[in-house]
């Protein structure tokens, strides 16, 4: 890591089993006890509708805005490695409930496509419940592929009824 260029990253985290909140804190704890990583925002939590196989319960989401020297896979590797300890399992299926979700969504501003990642977050621009957070840390980004800003693809599938701001409660 030394000499390493720090970078500004946005995450994506989620959970809708056991105490929502509790993951999201154990999350955050760990990435701010990582070596190479500062936590340098939280957006507000939202409660959101689920997405995939019923039945599920809501998600509690939100987005961190970290600075990191850890390269792009090391990353990945963190926050796969702090889902399993919150209890996260992953299988072939998506969009199935969990315990907490840490998604990488963007790495500054590069370009990835690997078969193990893929930055930007591939399916962001069409998640509300990502971007509505994330415009709370960044709304003036400009998505490194797409070149709209990141209020601009929210304002695109913006929906008040399944993506609502939580009221304000215990910061994480």
């Amino acid at each position: 890591m030394d000499g390493a260029i720090e970078e500004q990253v946005y995450v994506a985290m989620g959970s809708n089993l056991g105490d929502r909140d509790a993951h999201l804190a154990a999350g955050l704890a760990a990435l701010r006890g990582t070596e190479g990583i500062e936590v340098v925002a939280v957006s507000p939590l939202y409660e959101t509708d689920p997405v995939g196989p019923s039945p599920q319960g809501p998600y509690l989401n939100g987005a961190i805005q970290l600075s990191t020297r850890l390269d792009p896979d090391a990353l990945l590797d963190r926050l796969l490695e702090i889902e399993a300890a919150e209890g996260r399992t992953r299988g072939v299926d998506r969009n199935v409930a969990r315990t907490l979700d840490l998604d990488l969504l963007l790495y500054g501003d590069r370009k990835l496509a690997g078969p193990d990642l893929e930055i930007p977050h591939p399916r962001l621009a069409e998640r509300p419940f990502v971007l509505e957070p994330l415009c709370d840390l960044a709304a003036g980004f400009i998505h490194p592929v797409l070149g709209e800003t990141i209020e601009a693809l929210a304002l695109q599938v913006r929906d008040p009824v399944a993506v609502r701001r939580r009221a304000p409660s215990t910061p994480l």
